[in-house]
């Protein structure tokens, strides 16, 4: 292995050791084996999904429980 210095903010760290922790491995091993995970994905996979994080959250429905109840709208607009 070769030995590499990274800076976390406080955030990260807290959240490694807590997610470490239950998975009953080290920081380092959990940050390796994520790593491994990004570095499997193809760049292409990874801009599709950049792009379509990046439309999260962009429009509004003008219902606060869309997400819960997305199925009955559907119902409604095409009606079934």
């Amino acid at each position: 292995m070769v030995r590499t210095q990274i800076q976390l903010t406080e955030e990260q760290a807290r959240r490694v050791r807590k997610m470490a922790g239950e998975l009953g491995i080290s920081g380092a091993e959990l940050i390796r084996r994520t790593l491994d995970e990004v570095l499997a994905k193809s760049p292409q996979d990874q801009r599709r999904r950049m792009r379509a994080l990046g439309i999260v959250g962009i429009a509004r429905s003008g219902t606060g429980d869309l997400s819960s109840r997305h199925d009955d709208y559907l119902r409604e607009v095409y009606g079934e």
